[in-house]
């Protein structure tokens, strides 16, 4: 049977156990050069009844799903490529509840699911972008409720969550987010920043852009570098009097940021700040792989190369969601408490 193309023929594909199996040994260890996931040596046996190796090296047993995305989870491959394809397709992202009822998972697999399809889609080694003669954009948004359609009582009680009327520069209930795009690659970088201050903001820029590129930013102070810092070559456009002058405009950046919104708001409804950067990667990871006449990929291509980044990476319960020793701890997370976009 030959490799699915659309997500009919994804369903069907691997809704044979054996097939799905064999297809991620393959994508994980290519010519079936197993190694073991613990100790990467190559000296094993395979337990065919089971569907495991046994580690001659470090005496441990060891499945397709240890050191990946997978791990410690019941749930068949079948399920998981089906999220999968669904999840780097569907343009508008894909709620918890709506896999719940599509694969016949509770809800909360459902959502545990997708964050860590989402981990997966996150870039582990990203390069710079830009270089000399490179046109980069560079722009800052906030994600979160409007304060002036906010209730007094949900403002109050924003204001007490965070301990402050305002955090820095960031709004009542806003969470900032910082990107770079790249016009000639046509990739984009976000980052959710604690604030947009010239500090913060110069220093994701100087993180993400090669030296000597053509950097465009709207005239904001936080973006006006002293004398002999800036290593690009800056130009600003001020917004108060046009959009676009020539070359200079952030115009690209800005309509991923309309897309990130979009999809917060109509899809996902309610994010806590907590999670903010994975449904980032979800985004970036989308807008990235996009068809273009340049680079014409499809739903298989999108789906081959997120496959390809699923080992190496883990997120438990417990990191999810803020509780237990091994948490990234965050004072709202697993509280119950969202905001609304």
């Amino acid at each position: 049977m030959k490799a699915p193309e659309t997500l009919q023929e994804a369903i069907a594909y691997f809704a044979d156990k054996d097939r799905a199996f064999e297809f991620a040994v393959n994508w994980r260890w290519p010519g079936r050069n197993v190694t073991c996931p613990r100790c990467g040596q190559a000296k094993h046996s395979f337990i065919k009844t089971r569907k495991l190796w046994f580690c001659y090296v470090c005496q441990k047993q060891f499945t397709l799903k240890v050191g990946t995305i997978f791990e410690d989870s019941a749930l068949g491959l079948d399920k998981w490529m089906t999220a999968i394809w669904m999840v780097c397709n569907c343009k508008n992202g894909i709620s918890s509840w709506e896999l719940h009822r599509d694969l016949g998972v509770t809800q909360k697999t459902a959502w545990f699911m997708l964050h860590r399809i989402r981990e997966a889609m996150g870039d582990s080694a990203p390069t710079k972008m830009g270089g000399p003669g490179s046109e980069v954009e560079s722009d800052e948004t906030f994600v979160g409720p409007n304060p002036y359609k906010m209730h007094r009582s949900r403002k109050i009680r924003l204001q007490q969550r965070r301990g402050q009327q305002r955090r820095g520069d960031v709004g009542v209930g806003k969470t900032a987010v910082a990107g770079v795009l790249d016009r000639e690659a046509r990739k984009v970088r976000a980052v959710v920043v604690p604030n947009v201050r010239r500090e913060t903001l110069q220093t994701a820029i100087l993180n993400r852009i090669a030296p000597g590129s053509k950097l465009y930013t709207d005239d904001s102070t936080t973006y006006k570098w002293g004398a002999g810092e800036s290593e690009f070559i800056h130009e600003v456009v001020n917004h108060a009097r046009e959009y676009v002058r020539g070359q200079v405009h952030t115009q690209g950046i800005d309509n991923f940021w309309s897309l990130l919104k979009r999809t917060l708001r109509g899809t996902y409804v309610a994010v806590e700040p907590f999670h903010l950067d994975r449904y980032l990667n979800e985004q970036v990871f989308r807008f990235n792989n996009r068809a273009t006449k340049d680079n014409p990929l499809n739903d298989s291509d999108r789906f081959t190369f997120l496959m390809s980044q699923v080992a190496g990476k883990r997120l438990t319960y417990a990191q999810l969601t803020g509780k237990g020793t091994d948490s990234l701890h965050h004072e709202t997370a697993g509280t119950g408490q969202e905001e609304q976009f």
